[in-house]
Parts: C-alpha cells; structure tokens; sequence
C-alpha cells in the first residue's frame, strides 16, 4: 500500500511538473498536501531515475532554493506513456496504408477518419451551453489517454465573446503525429467541427517543442 502512494505522489509530482513548467519542494508539498520531508525523498528518487533536474535560485538573504523541473526523459515518459503501448503498431499500419492506396487516396481516409471521430464527439458533446461542451470534450479526451484541463478566459469587456482556453499536456497518440504531422491538423478541424458556433485557433503545439499544445475556443457573436 506505502509502496503504491509512493508510486502515485510521484506521478502527481511529474504531472504538475508538466503543467507548471518548475516548482519547489515546497511548493509540491503545499500543492499535493504532502509533508516536505516526504516531498524531498520522492524528488531525490525521482532525480536518481533521470526523470527531473533542478537549478539553484537565491532568495533573499537566505540558502539558495532548488527549482525542479522535468528532464528530456522525465517529459517524454509522460508525453509517450500511452501512446508507445500501440503507438509502433498504428505508426507501421499508416505506412503500410500509405504504401498500399497511394498517397492521395491515403490523406482521404484520414479526412475520413477525423470527420467520423468529429461526428462522435459531436454527438456526445451535446449542444449546451459552451462551458459544459468544453468540459465533455475535455472528458472524452482525458479517457482517451490526454492529460487534458480548460479554463475560462477573463475579459474586462462585457462585450467580449466567451473563450476558453482547452490544454493538452501530453500526446496520447505522440508516435503518429511524429510521423504523421497532418494528423494534428485534422485535429484542429476537428475541434472547429465539434463546436461549429466556435471559432477555434491553435496557440501551442507539442511537435514545435512547446510544452502542450493549446487551443483558444471563443463563441462566434
């Protein structure tokens, strides 16, 4: 059992690592609402197994204090996780695909393919109100491997249209999209088509080193 919370706070750490960018142990242990002491040992294995890496920061007159963040290994585990268990199989069928129909007939099936998953998501999303199409949407990709979350965007102009900002962490489906990079396209058009009176603009992509990739939802006036 100790084993298995030790397992599961350490994977708590590497997430709000991934989604933080850096933290403290003491910012960890106020967050994870564990004891800094616990904290420390976590982070001291975590760094033996390569996963993160910290620098020194002084503060004030005080010690130095160690920022963490994650390594190249430590974001690539949580970018491939879920996605290597099938991700060199799906990647060798595409090719094969590819190799087999010719090029143009193999981008048509993909158009095919993102139009029918839209179409399900569509469905299950619903027609509410835009917040809780956004929170589905955000469920349906979080079952399906994402490290997923949204937030409201604030604007001090009553006027302004709703907006949300939808995160992806990680890439459940990281191996494709190296290989296929027309696949994340066809996912924005997909996003745009499951929330047709949105529109829907790309603000960061994992494929160009960035650490999510982030759309920015707004309702059409």
């Amino acid at each position: 059992m100790a084993t298995t919370q030790q397992s599961s706070t350490k994977q708590e750490i590497l997430e709000y690592l991934l989604k933080n960018s850096q933290a403290t142990a003491f910012d960890l242990a106020e967050v994870l609402d564990v004891s800094p002491q616990a904290i420390r040992r976590h982070l001291k294995d975590l760094e033996a197994e390569e996963l993160i890496v910290y620098s020194s920061i002084q503060v004030g007159m005080g010690r130095p204090q160690h920022v963490y963040q994650l390594s190249r290994q430590g974001r690539d585990r949580l970018h491939k996780g879920v996605s290597d268990r099938h991700g060199d199989f799906a990647v060798s069928l595409l090719d094969t695909l590819a190799a087999t129909v010719g090029q143009d007939q193999f981008k048509t099936i993909l158009q095919k393919q993102w139009e029918r998953k839209a179409q399900e998501y569509r469905d299950r999303v619903g027609n509410g109100a835009l917040r809780e199409r956004v929170a589905k949407l955000v469920e349906l990709r979080k079952a399906e491997g994402f490290m997923a979350e949204y937030h409201p965007v604030d604007s001090p102009d009553s006027t302004q249209a709703e907006q949300f900002i939808f995160m992806e962490h990680n890439c459940a489906i990281s191996n494709v999209a190296e290989s296929f990079p027309t696949v994340c396209g066809h996912e924005l058009e997909m996003f745009a088509a499951v929330l047709p009176d949105c529109t829907v603009e790309r603000t960061h992509w994992l494929i160009n080193g960035e650490h999510r990739c982030g759309y920015l939802v707004q309702a059409r006036k």
